[in-house]
């Protein structure tokens, strides 16, 4: 086993432990931007909160809709479940991982509404990080489904119709 395979653990738990880790940090990190002012923020809220409850909404759309679909498949590892089905239709005929799609649509609004620069560090360290763990959980999907390859030509990762 090399390395890399257990720093993420035989069935990706590592990766939901960092999962958790980030979640927390991006929750718990500070706002910081030195270019804002208390003007700035003023004059642009009403912009600042129509992205926060368009993209918030979106987000747990997006998240909910998607656990819907795979309700019967759902769990927090990469590592799918023995009895798992390859759900192509809904949501999932959109993006390929909409739940991690919403954690991402849900930190992006923050991101958008706080014009913070420190919370778009870990926006970016956490697109990353979905990036891999997808990766990983894609891997095992085509081990069990042949045609999940055929299905990711089709279907975008994250964002539908760009990546």
């Amino acid at each position: 086993m090399s390395l890399l395979s257990r720093l993420q653990g035989r069935r990706g738990e590592h990766l939901v432990a960092l999962q958790f880790v980030l979640f927390f940090g991006f929750v718990l990190t500070p706002s910081w931007n030195p270019w804002l002012t208390p003007g700035i923020l003023e004059t642009m809220a009403p912009l600042r909160w129509a992205v926060l409850i368009a993209l918030g909404t979106f987000a747990m759309v997006l998240g909910a809709v998607g656990s819907m679909h795979i309700r019967d498949y759902l769990t927090p590892l990469p590592y799918p479940v023995e009895h798992n089905q390859l759900v192509q239709h809904g949501i999932y005929a959109l993006v390929r991982h909409p739940l991690y799609s919403s954690q991402l649509f849900a930190a992006l609004a923050w991101v958008l509404f706080s014009l913070s620069l420190t919370h778009l560090a870990i926006l970016v360290i956490g697109f990353l990080f979905f990036d891999y763990k997808a990766g990983k959980e894609e891997g095992w999907l085509r081990e069990r489904h042949p045609e999940y390859a055929d299905y990711a030509r089709r279907v975008s990762k994250f964002i539908p119709w760009i990546y």
